[in-house]
């Protein structure tokens, strides 16, 4: 589908793009609501569906309360802080022999796959004293 040009939607890409956190559409509300003194929570979920069905971005669901949001659309894994919630991009290659191997132990057809890493941060392991 075709949109018309929004600047909310540009600058919610441009802060997604520009962060590493993977925020919380009240994150980016909070952060947008001073440029843009009319945005609702409302607009910024609309948005942020529809860079998604645009991909340009992507929706992270862990199963957690809030939605959380990624600029980086290649194949990539995470790392979820279990203390702090901090979602990490992880610098290691996909596997995508792991799709191979389901398709040879069953009848399915993998089109792709997502795998989370728990635990604990850098910083929360140092902030509790936690070993390694």
């Amino acid at each position: 589908m075709k949109y018309k040009r929004s600047l909310q939607r540009e600058r919610i890409l441009e802060l997604l793009k520009n962060t590493g956190i993977h925020p919380t559409a009240n994150w980016l509300y909070e952060r947008l609501k001073g440029e843009f003194p009319n945005l609702s929570m409302g607009t910024v979920y609309r948005n942020l569906n529809i860079l998604d069905e645009q991909g340009l971005i992507k929706k992270i669901d862990f199963g957690s309360t809030f939605d959380r949001f990624d600029a980086n659309i290649t194949p990539h894994y995470h790392f979820i802080c279990e203390i702090c919630g901090s979602i990490t991009d992880l610098d290691i290659p996909v596997d995508s022999g792991l799709e191979k191997i389901v398709e040879a132990k069953t009848k399915f057809k993998v089109n792709r796959h997502r795998i989370e890493f728990y635990g604990i941060c850098d910083k929360c392991r140092k902030k509790t004293g936690m070993g390694k």
